[in-house]
């Protein structure tokens, strides 16, 4: 299990699209019964909504480093990744299992993790986070190569 607000006072961000509610509901019911410090963007509705809305939220705040990491989920983890993925220094993933979460922090330094609530369940997810959270950037040679991702720097 993750160490419970390891980012000092900076919440993780969380938020979803109506495919993704239930899910975010739970992991988020899950996170603050640990101690997590959340801050929710929503949705709270299972009304059809956009989820780039809530990507962008969530990307704006890991960016600006209000939010130390992201979590999002809708339906395949897909579309919020790649919206989330269009702001500089956001390094969004979507993960599946436990093995993709740890590798995409330690060696990617990935700071939002997308989920896919029509794709996997609520223990799988709550794995998949459990790593994430737990899991820190090894740095090294990583370093370099995550600091190519951003144009302009090599």
């Amino acid at each position: 299990m993750a160490e419970p607000n390891s980012g000092g006072s900076r919440p993780i961000g969380i938020g979803c699209d109506h495919a993704g509610l239930a899910l975010k509901n739970a992991l988020r019911t899950a996170l603050e019964q640990r101690g997590e410090l959340l801050h929710d963007v929503g949705t709270h509705s299972e009304a059809s909504c956009d989820y780039p809305d809530f990507a962008h939220a969530i990307a704006s705040g890991v960016a600006s480093g209000s939010f130390r990491l992201g979590l999002l989920v809708c339906g395949t983890g897909v579309g919020m990744a790649i919206a989330a993925n269009r702001h500089p220094g956001v390094r969004a993933v979507v993960c599946g299992e436990t093995f993709t979460a740890k590798m995409s922090r330690s060696h990617n330094d990935a700071n939002v993790l997308c989920l896919g609530a029509r794709v996997i369940g609520t223990g799988v997810a709550l794995d998949i986070v459990d790593v994430f959270l737990a899991t820190a950037f090894e740095g090294g040679r990583h370093g370099g190569r995550v600091a190519k991702i951003e144009p302009g720097r090599s």
